[in-house]
C-alpha cells in the first residue's frame, strides 16, 4: 500500500512538466469532479507546470482558452444518459495523436474513463508518454439507480482494465485504495483531497438567510448539499428528518443542489426547503446557515460536501466510508453510522436534534478538524507522484539503450 502524505517527498525537477490533462467535465459544471479538476490545474499552474487541457465541447459558443501556462483543446461531445447537463467526449485518437505528436507532453492525465479518456490512453500509450489517471466516480454501482443492473459487472471490468493499463491510478482515500486494491486493481496510490477553508467558514453563517427559511437562532436547521438525484440515496434524509420534526415541530430541512429528481420531491414534501444550485459564496452561506448536515450517498469515491460542511461548523452525520471514515472520528467531530444501515441513520440524526449541545461541540470540532487540510499540500502531493511517473517512464526508456548500447 502507498499513500502519498508529504508534501515533497520527490525532489522538484528545475523544469515544469507539460501536462495534458484530459477530462470530460470541468468548470463551470458544477460537481464534485469538475470541482477537484479546476483545483488541480490552478495548483498545478501555481507551481509553474504548464496545462494543456482535452476536453468536450460544453456549449455551442465554447471558446478553447490559451494564455501563459494554460490552453485548451476543444472536442465533440455527447450528452451522458442520466446526467444531460454532463457531455462524454467522443472517441478522439487521431486527433489526439496528431495534437502530441506535435506538442508532445511530458505526462497526460486522465480524470475520466469516457471515449474520449480512453483515447488519451490509447494515443499515449502508443507514442509511449507515461500516464497516469483518477478513479472520480463509482460508475458501476450507479447502475442500479438508472435501470441497467445487467451492466454492472462489464463496467466494473471495463473501468480495471482501463486503470490498469496507467502508470498508476490516483484515489482520495485509503479505504478506497483497498476496495479497489482488493478488486485487482494495480498502482492505486492515496492523494486526498483539500478543502478551501477560507470559503467554507462558520462566519458565513446568515441570520438573513435563516429568517428566509423561517428560522430563529435557535432553530435546528437541518442541511443537505448534493446532486438531486436517485443515486444519491435521499430518502434516507427525509426519512430521518420526518423523525427529527416529532421531537422538534420547529426544525428546517434545506436542500441545496439540482437534478432529476427534484422536482417530484417538491412535490411529496412541501415542508422542505429546496435551495436549489448554490456555487461561491452563496453556498458558504448556505452551508453556514445551517446547523446540523446529514449526507446518506452510498455511491461517493470520497464527496467533497463532507469536507465543505466540516469546514462551514457543521454537526456531520454520514455513512463511514469515504471522506466521512478518512476525516470523522465518532462523536468527536461527527457522527459515523455503519455503511448502508438506514435505521441506524435515523436514530442517530434523531438523537442529534433533540441535543443541540453535542451539535455545538460536534461543530467546534469538524470545523478543527479540516483547518489544516489546505489544496496548497495536497497539490504538492500529486506534483510528486505526477514527477514519479516522468522519472520511472524515463528510466524504463533508458534500459533498453543501456542493453543495445552493451550488446
Amino acid at each position: 500500500m502507498r499513500v502519498m502524505n508529504t508534501p515533497n517527498h520527490t525532489p522538484r525537477t528545475s523544469q515544469p512538466l507539460n501536462i495534458a490533462l484530459v477530462t470530460e467535465t470541468y468548470l463551470p459544471e458544477v460537481n464534485g469532479v469538475a470541482i477537484t479538476i479546476g483545483r488541480m490545474v490552478h495548483g498545478l499552474r501555481q507551481r509553474k507546470h504548464r496545462i494543456h487541457m482535452i476536453r468536450p465541447r460544453q456549449f455551442k459558443q465554447d471558446v478553447a482558452a490559451k494564455e501563459d501556462g494554460y490552453e485548451e483543446t476543444l472536442v465533440t461531445g455527447m450528452p451522458i444518459p442520466g446526467y444531460p447537463e454532463l457531455k462524454s467526449g467522443l472517441p478522439a485518437k487521431g486527433l489526439l495523436l496528431k495534437l502530441w505528436k506535435m506538442q508532445r507532453p511530458d505526462i497526460v492525465h486522465i480524470a475520466t474513463e469516457g471515449p474520449l479518456g480512453w483515447s488519451a490512453l490509447s494515443a499515449a500509450r502508443k507514442l509511449n508518454i507515461p500516464v497516469s489517471t483518477d478513479f472520480h466516480t463509482n460508475f458501476h454501482s450507479y447502475t442500479a439507480h438508472y435501470g441497467v443492473g445487467l451492466l454492472k459487472k462489464p463496467i466494473a471490468a471495463y473501468l480495471r482494465h482501463f486503470h490498469n493499463k496507467s502508470a498508476c491510478t490516483l484515489v482520495p482515500t485509503i479505504s478506497l485504495q483497498q476496495q479497489l486494491e482488493f478488486e485487482g486493481y494495480k498502482n492505486v496510490l492515496v492523494v486526498s483531497r483539500g478543502v478551501d477553508a477560507e470559503l467554507f467558514h462558520p462566519s458565513k453563517r446568515s441570520s438573513e438567510l435563516r429568517a428566509s427559511w423561517n428560522a430563529t437562532d435557535d432553530t435546528p436547521v437541518v442541511m443537505l448539499v448534493s446532486r438531486i438525484a436517485p443515486e444519491k440515496n435521499l430518502h434516507v434524509v427525509i426519512q430521518a428528518f420526518e423523525q427529527m420534526r416529532k421531537v422538534n415541530p420547529q426544525a428546517r430541512l434545506v436542500m441545496v443542489g439540482d437534478g432529476p429528481a427534484r422536482a417530484e420531491l417538491e412535490k411529496q414534501h412541501p415542508h422542505v426547503i429546496f435551495a436549489g444550485m448554490q456555487t461561491g459564496e452563496p453556498l458558504a452561506q448556505h452551508y453556514a446557515s445551517g446547523d446540523i448536515f446529514l449526507y446518506p450517498s452510498l455511491t461517493e469515491t470520497y464527496g467533497n460536501v463532507t469536507v465543505e460542511a466540516m469546514a462551514s461548523g457543521l454537526a456531520t452525520v454520514a455513512y463511514d466510508y469515504a471522506a466521512a471514515r478518512q476525516h470523522m472520528r465518532h462523536d468527536e467531530n461527527g457522527l459515523l453510522v455503519p455503511f448502508a444501515d438506514t435505521d441506524a441513520f435515523v436514530r442517530i440524526a434523531t438523537g442529534l436534534v433533540s441535543d443541540m449541545e453535542r451539535v455545538q461541540r460536534l461543530r467546534i470540532a469538524a470545523r478543527q478538524t479540516v483547518e489544516s487540510l489546505t489544496w496548497e499540500h495536497i497539490m504538492g502531493e500529486m506534483e510528486s507522484v505526477l514527477l514519479d511517473v516522468v522519472r520511472q517512464q524515463g528510466e524504463q526508456n533508458v534500459q533498453p539503450e543501456l542493453s543495445a548500447a552493451t550488446d
